[in-house]
């Protein structure tokens, strides 16, 4: 099994949620998060001010998923946030070694 963990922009949310749905991933988490890449933020001017925002506001699509569907879901991932400007995003993939289901003790692939 191995977990994906993709930071995504906020708008891109939903394309990226139905598109892994559609696609056979079973579950997921999200969470709104707020970081930066190695662009350390971005600057903007408003009202003839000029200012940075260093944290910038994402989405963290969590979803443990089988080893068969990794490739799929990356793919997935990668055409729907995809919009071409910096701060796109990231997709991390750790291995899982274990799961369990806290309410009917299950383990493995099946607590998934």
């Amino acid at each position: 099994m191995k977990k994906i963990e993709a930071i995504v922009r906020p708008e891109k949310l939903m394309m990226v949620r139905k598109a892994l749905e559609s696609i056979g991933v079973p579950g997921m988490t999200i969470t709104q998060v707020a970081g930066h890449g190695a662009q350390r933020g971005i600057t903007q001017q408003w009202k003839g001010n000029t200012y940075t925002v260093d944290l910038i506001t994402k989405v963290k699509i969590e979803a443990v998923i089988p080893d068969t569907l990794l490739e799929q879901a990356l793919s997935t991932i990668a055409e729907t946030a995809r919009t071409g400007e910096i701060g796109d995003g990231k997709v991390f993939v750790s291995e899982i070694t274990d799961v369990l289901r806290v309410r009917t003790g299950e383990r493995g692939a099946v607590a998934v």
